[in-house]
């Protein structure tokens, strides 16, 4: 039974995931979470449609053990691909981090010209192009992978010259297009957005899907009755499916704060 004072799930296939969890426990404080990362599996955004939803099964099966109120899917490749058949199967809300993305994108373009950068697998799957056009027919949408964004935001390499020309050799293409807005679609592209920022120019809008999901939890959560009481003692749980040690390390650049307590699980 779903109760106010169960945690909120959320999983990717890494660290990149931290940056939703980060914006969610901003915007809800009193929430207490539980943040599953996939490090045996890592990375999730080169693998087919078939093997990212049975990723995504096993490590919404574990949280559920948990006993979680809500699910965050927060990785875009498992968003693009295992949303639709997660959101069927469980029998608790389940949000995916690409239509909150998309709906803040068509509410921040003026021309209707809207990029979208992701991992390959996201880009491949074309749901940005696909959600966006339902809430906007009349809008153009241009997409491009941009998979050396992931190891120089895990490195910490977000700014100075190789991201600069980096971001500058993606995003070429897309300024060509004329787009006035440009969603972050890879929970690791946040940490890089004052590069992206840079790169684009002040006349394109950047929408982080980090934040937009975190308005839609509080927002799915609301409408359920099960938001946490006020002042309420949060918990944060941290669980992995390999190397804790490396994922505390790589993992603090994305939360902004130390992870000093991992467990881990099996998935085999």
């Amino acid at each position: 039974m779903r109760d106010s004072s169960n945690p909120i799930g959320v999983f990717d296939s890494g660290v990149g995931g931290l940056t939703v969890m980060d914006a969610i426990m901003r915007r809800l404080p009193d929430e207490s979470l539980i943040y599953l990362g996939d490090t045996a599996r890592v990375p999730y955004g080169t693998k087919s449609a078939d093997t990212v939803i049975r990723y995504a099964r096993s490590c919404a099966g574990i949280l559920v053990e948990r006993g979680i109120k809500l699910l965050v899917v927060a990785c875009n490749t498992a968003s693009a691909y295992a949303i639709d058949a997660l959101s069927k199967e469980l029998d608790i809300p389940v949000l995916g981090v690409i239509e909150p993305g998309a709906r803040r994108a068509v509410a921040a373009t003026g021309s209707g010209r809207i990029g979208v950068i992701g991992t390959v697998g996201t880009i491949r799957s074309e749901r940005y192009q696909k959600v966006i056009k339902a809430l906007a027919p009349a809008s153009h949408v241009f997409c491009k992978a941009c998979p050396l964004f992931v190891p120089l935001a895990e490195e910490g390499w977000t700014t100075g010259s190789v991201p600069l020309l980096t971001a500058s050799a993606y995003l070429s293409e897309l300024l060509h297009q004329e787009i006035d807005t440009l969603v972050l679609g890879c929970t690791h592209y946040p940490l890089l957005k004052r590069t992206i920022a840079e790169t684009v120019g002040a006349n394109v809008a950047l929408v982080d899907s980090a934040e937009a999901t975190s308005e839609a939890v509080c927002e799915a959560l609301s409408e359920q009755g099960l938001l946490q009481d006020a002042n309420s003692t949060a918990k944060r749980t941290f669980l992995v499916t390999d190397d804790p040690d490396s994922f505390a390390r790589t993992g603090r650049r994305f939360l902004n704060d130390a992870i000093t307590s991992i467990e881990w699980v099996d998935v085999t």
